[in-house]
Parts: structure tokens; sequence; C-alpha cells
């Protein structure tokens, strides 16, 4: 029997996530200036890079 597609282990992600993780965004924002450096509640929405 076959294995199912979504079942098997690639060596990278094929397709764009549409999210950041948490201290991706972080990076970014501390990146553009928008948040300070012990701030880590209330984050803002960012976009995903393309």
């Amino acid at each position: 029997m076959s294995q199912h597609p979504s079942l098997r282990v690639g060596g990278k992600i094929r397709k764009k996530r549409n999210v950041m993780k948490r201290y991706e965004r972080i990076d970014a924002l501390r990146a553009e200036g928008k948040i300070a450096e012990d701030k880590v509640l209330g984050l803002p929405k960012t976009k995903s890079e393309d």
C-alpha cells in the first residue's frame, strides 16, 4: 500500500506560510522599531514576508 502524500516528510516547507511564528514577528517588529526591546505582550499584527 502506498503512503498518502500528506504523511510524507519533506526536506523543506513546500508551500508559502501565511503566518509568522512569534519570534519572527518580534524580530520583524524590532527591526522596524515598532516595539520596545522589553515588550512581550500585546504585539501588533504583521504581514508575512513575500
